[in-house]
């Protein structure tokens, strides 16, 4: 569905490949410059909440990008993610670096553009952004990893949450399993964001701008006053077109299915893409057939209390009149409400997210709104220099591509030590496979001539052959894969900083542990050396 022959199942969304070469690249960027471009009647009262907002972050170009965030001829690059512990996970940091690359890219050829990060604060799964990990030796796994300890508020929206007495024992914890004076002194400046007084996304906001410096993007809390009030008329109309949407989420699920493609998110036949805050908690909006009337009511999924009971949808529309910061837009939604309010030129999405926007375009299609460009996020890995010196030295020796070397390490162990002993001179056992194929196939012809009933008896012993041959190759091939100690040891070294805990690095360590391990100009390093290409893990040495 995303690699190319089915990418119409995110009509009216459209796939952007930001190709592997500059023509590629001026080719993508064409396309995004000469799209047409329908952004809301007004940002000016949005931008101004985000200049305020960001200026509080210490962004220095918060009032320069707000202001061209309001000029309606400007184009809108966006991406989001959770407010994570310590800046989530390294992804949500080369996530704001992809968009205000593609952003600085559009304005190089001559498109005003600007990069909004979306910062999740009205999700309500804190297990997902209270905790964090970094590499340490000294810990079993590999990995130190903390957290922000139970959830005391569930269904609590995690932009409503202080961080706690807990975030400083985090910090203390990370300080004594990553020794030296600079990650230490770096963890202290990180925990003056992460106080325990801080919300969680007040503090992740605050050090992804510190961070990325004047190259941050405007960051936008989904439950800043200004957000919700621009998202009020759009969510009215999807509780006024509700019926219609309903059947559009059918019918795009169906689409997927007869493409041979599963589902991202279960189909849920009158579920609202709308949550209601209530009593402190976060919970979907259902809709119920009411007076006769097919969806004319709704209630909120696990309430039991009676006021809580199936209520006109009217009464709805009357609370997005009074109070639209209790209405959220769930995963279906949020895109189009995003694009919506921000009319919004590309969008950069992780894997994952591409994954389910066939079944959140329908919401665009019901809205009326022009699908915007969608491109995937980089993926990278970071590594010091005499790592990376590693790397290219094994893959030379072994007579590799380097991507292609990356890629085998990243990969199932097996197969990589299947790699190894085929370019070490290994495979010493195809051969002999081979050869045994004419003779057996000779004793088999002459056994059935003495006697037809050796049939299965030979096909029983050819086969235990076969399976101990097989056995002996697993043997052979990491024998001779190991045979090199000194090879050996480095490549353990790589795959357990490429895949800490068995995991892509990227998807498990704490964005603000790079800073605090390496020193220097990471974001600058990120800036110069990764390229916007998906295709491939990008290593970056900062």
């Amino acid at each position: 569905m995303l690699a190319g022959e089915h990418r119409e199942l995110l009509e009216p969304l459209r796939f952007l490949d930001p190709g592997s070469d500059a023509p590629a690249r001026a080719a993508a960027l064409r396309e995004l410059t000469g799209a047409s471009a329908e952004p809301p009647a007004d940002r000016a009262a949005l931008a101004e909440g985000l200049a305020a907002a960001n200026a509080a972050y210490g962004h220095g170009r918060a009032r320069e990008l707000a202001e061209k965030l309001a000029d309606p001829a400007t184009r809108v690059v966006v991406t989001g993610q959770q407010p994570g512990l310590f800046g989530g996970p390294l992804y949500s940091l080369i996530k704001a670096l992809a968009t205000a690359r593609w952003a600085a890219a559009l304005e190089e050829a001559g498109t005003p553009a600007v990069a909004v990060f979306w910062v999740a604060t009205e999700d309500h799964d804190f297990a997902e952004v209270a905790r964090a990990a970094v590499p340490s030796p000294g810990a079993e796994s590999g990995l130190e990893q903390v957290d922000l300890g139970e959830d005391p508020e569930p269904l609590l929206p995690v932009g409503m949450r202080v961080l706690g007495p807990s975030v400083a024992t985090a910090l203390g914890r990370l300080a004594e399993a990553i020794p030296g004076d600079r990650y230490r002194d770096w963890l202290g400046t990180v925990g003056t964001w992460y106080r325990p007084d801080a919300r969680l996304g007040e503090a992740f906001s605050r050090l992804l701008v510190h961070l990325l410096g004047d190259r941050a993007p405007l960051m936008l809390d989904a439950m800043l006053p200004e957000v919700k009030a621009a998202e009020a008329p759009w969510m009215r109309r999807l509780v006024e077109r509700r019926v219609e949407l309903d059947q559009a989420y059918a019918q795009h699920d169906r689409r997927i299915r007869e493409a041979g493609f599963d589902l991202q998110v279960s189909p849920q036949p009158g579920a609202s893409p709308l949550f209601l805050l209530a009593g402190g908690q976060r919970r979907r909006i259902e809709w119920r057939d009411l007076d006769g009337e097919t969806l004319g009511g709704f209630a909120l999924r696990g309430a039991e209390a009676p006021e809580d009971a199936v209520r006109p949808a009217a009464e709805l529309l009357q609370i997005l009149e009074e109070n639209p910061g209790v209405v959220s837009p769930g995963v279906l939604a949020r895109p189009a409400i995003q694009d919506a309010i921000l009319g919004t030129c590309l969008q950069i999405l992780g894997p994952g997210e591409m994954s389910y926007m066939p079944q959140a375009a329908a919401t665009h299609q019901v809205l009326g709104l022009p699908g915007p460009a969608t491109a995937l996020r980089p993926r990278a890995a970071i590594l010091d220099r005499r790592q990376q010196t590693w790397l290219a030295e094994i893959a030379g020796d072994l007579g590799l591509d380097p991507d292609a070397f990356l890629e085998g390490l990243m990969g199932d162990r097996d197969d990589l030590d299947r790699l190894l002993a085929g370019r070490a001179g290994g495979d010493l056992l195809a051969p002999v496979q081979q050869a045994l194929e004419v003779p057996l196939a000779d004793l088999r012809a002459r056994a059935l001539e003495v006697d037809p009933n050796l049939e299965r008896p030979f096909d029983k012993t050819r086969d235990q052959i076969q399976r101990a041959l097989g056995q002996f190759e697993q043997r052979l091939t990491a024998a001779a894969a190991r045979r090199d100690e000194v090879r050996l040891g480095r490549i353990e070294t790589l795959r357990s900083v490429l895949l800490p805990g068995g995991r892509p690095q990227e998807r498990v360590v704490a964005s603000a542990h790079f800073s605090g391990k390496y020193g220097g100009d990471l974001v600058g390093a990120l800036w110069r050396d990764l390229d916007l290409d998906p295709r491939r893990v990008q290593v970056v040495t900062p």
